[in-house]
């Protein structure tokens, strides 16, 4: 599975009408430790395939998903399961450190 680009419109249907844990990446293109984290997100992606989802929302694109989650600073990644936040990290992570995060 590769990474979801959630919007506003598929974010109920692909985060909270699963059974599995939700990595989802708070990102924009402009942000260097965004760019950095992101080959980690990737590869997670295809590492938790059929075990969790991992997402990925540019806050450029859609920022009310990023302020109702009350993101202030980026890299932001949650980690939701059941529809409730179980994990949270603010800034650039190690990918091990990510991938502990997930309840798999």
């Amino acid at each position: 599975m590769s990474v979801l680009h959630l919007t506003k419109e598929t974010f109920a249907n692909e985060v909270l009408h699963t059974s599995l844990p939700v990595l989802i990446d708070f990102w924009a293109p402009w942000c260097g430790p965004c760019r950095m984290v992101s080959p980690m997100i990737d590869q997670l992606a295809q590492e938790l395939k059929g075990t969790a989802k991992v997402c990925k929302i540019n806050i450029d694109e859609e920022p009310e998903l990023a302020s109702a989650f009350g993101v202030m600073s980026i890299p932001t990644l949650l980690v939701i399961q059941d529809g409730k936040i179980v994990a949270q990290s603010v800034g650039l992570k190690a990918k091990e450190q990510i991938k502990q995060m997930i309840p798999v």
